[in-house]
């Protein structure tokens, strides 16, 4: 089944969430404020995103700003922070069939589903 990880106050993770809406797939929609994911979680995640930890971090979030810009962290310590943050990640992520994809633009959506 499909996967949105999605920020309802974010405007591109809306039009993900329509993207996916209009596409008349089965999907489930995990409000990932809410529902933080696990180490594990983003670690696939970021496995299947084809990323390091640091390319999926909102670098323009004054949480990130104020507390990591210029830092040396390790892969596990952005994950953490991600975890501890999750405002910090990247957002809509789209899941299909062990592919992934950041929606931004909301476009890159559509070569998944």
């Amino acid at each position: 089944m499909i996967k949105i990880y999605h920020n309802p106050r974010c405007r591109k993770s809306r039009e993900g969430l329509t993207i996916l809406e209009n596409s008349g797939k089965e999907f489930q929609i995990i409000k990932y404020l809410e529902e933080v994911p696990s180490e594990a979680t983003l670690k696939e995640i970021i496995s299947l995103l084809g990323i390091s930890p640091i390319q999926l971090v909102r670098k323009t979030e004054q949480i990130w700003k104020e507390n990591y810009k210029g830092k040396e962290l390790s892969d596990i310590e952005i994950i953490k922070a991600m975890i501890e943050n999750p405002k910090l990640i990247e957002r809509p992520i789209v899941i299909h069939k062990n592919k992934a994809v950041i929606g931004r633009p909301p476009e890159n959506i559509i070569s998944i589903i």
